[in-house]
């Protein structure tokens, strides 16, 4: 599951980047998005639970995920307008660094040091990915910061789910807290999605079909069900594999050239993952 998530994901961010380069406006492109994405989950929870009922106790987590949510869509869509897929892709290898303190913070999570070695590793091996690409770290302070925020938010919000998914299914907890995130991205993005032109042509709308129902729908539903198997910091240790896929992607698609550093790093990012796995899987609750 983890690994159709990251090729899907690495896609994602060559997509994003062409329709964002392509007619899109950042805020509309997130609105219309999540919009749709939200009314397919909504469908899903309703006809095959017929509720979307949360605890109040619950509620909390649900509040703050979907606040990591917007902050986590806002901060990408303007990172990646602002610099370069390569520092994104770096920057968003110290996800499992935050992911493991929001864990600590909140007694979610316990770490070893052989996992704090192994992440260190695998954030050497993304650096290398990026490194090697063909434009280098590149990009404004501001980029750079947006990147910062998007990992952050990120691990937030897979610290935030991750309980929640022993208590329900992906699509109910898809469907609340999309809806929920989805409210907060329309409302600041209001202006942009009105002006928005929509004439962009049908390759760019076809690429946003995918990047709706592929890196956000099913992996929505994947990403849920192994951050309840394995914890949050150990799948976005995973999701570092990533940027080496999106430059096995551009190789192959886009005819770019792999560098000896994106091979090196590939390699510790992978050691890095198997160092990691210390631990079997967590049972589902009875």
């Amino acid at each position: 599951m983890l690994l159709t998530t990251v090729v899907l994901w690495a896609l994602n961010i060559t997509v994003t980047r062409y329709i964002l380069t392509h007619g899109f406006e950042p805020l509309a492109y997130a609105t219309v998005r999540y919009g749709c994405a939200t009314l397919i989950f909504l469908a899903i929870a309703l006809v095959a639970e017929r509720t979307l009922r949360i605890r109040r106790s619950d509620l909390g987590l649900v509040a703050l995920a979907a606040l990591c949510l917007w902050l986590n869509q806002l901060s990408f869509v303007f990172a990646l307008e602002k610099t370069s897929a390569s520092t994104i892709a770096l920057i968003l290898g110290a996800t499992p660094i935050f992911a493991a303190l929001i864990g600590l913070a909140f007694g979610l999570e316990r770490l070893s040091r052989r996992f704090w070695l192994a992440a260190t590793v695998s954030f050497a091996g993304v650096g290398l990915v990026a490194l090697g690409s063909s434009r280098g770290i590149s990009g404004d302070l501001r980029g750079n910061l947006l990147g910062i925020s998007t990992a952050a938010t990120w691990a937030g919000y897979s610290v935030a789910i991750a309980p929640l998914m022993a208590r329900y299914s992906a699509s109910r907890i898809s469907a609340v807290v999309l809806s929920l995130g989805w409210i907060l991205i329309a409302a600041v993005g209001v202006p942009q999605t009105a002006e928005q032109d929509y004439g962009v042509g049908w390759q760019v709308w076809l690429l946003l079909a995918f990047a709706t129902l592929g890196p956000l729908v099913l992996t929505n539903v994947l990403w849920f069900r192994s951050l309840h198997r394995i914890g949050a910091s150990r799948a976005t240790l995973v999701a570092n594999l990533q940027p080496f896929v999106a430059a096995v992607f551009a190789l192959v698609l886009l005819s770019e050239g792999m560098t000896l550093l994106q091979v090196l790093g590939g390699i510790l990012i992978a050691g890095g993952i198997l160092a990691a796995r210390r631990r079997a899987p967590a049972t589902a609750p009875e």
